[in-house]
């Protein structure tokens, strides 16, 4: 299994929840983790360090986050 770095590109607040530039969460993962299982993984992440929901805030959209692969 790869693991992926997936941090946030800029500070923005969407339904009630602040994303912030920096926030940054590693997945474990076989492919892609944004597209496998709609990035579930991505999410739990999220939810586990920081207590957000991601998803909620659209952490996943186009342009948004930089996924890096260690």
């Amino acid at each position: 299994m790869a693991l992926y770095e997936l941090t946030i590109k800029n500070n923005s607040k969407r339904n009630g929840i602040q994303l912030d530039k920096g926030m940054s969460v590693e997945v474990s993962c076989n492919s892609n983790p944004v597209s496998h299982n709609s990035g579930k993984l991505v999410y739990e992440a999220f939810e586990r360090k920081y207590g957000i929901d991601a998803k909620k805030a659209g952490a996943l959209t186009s342009g948004g986050y930089t996924l890096i692969k260690k």
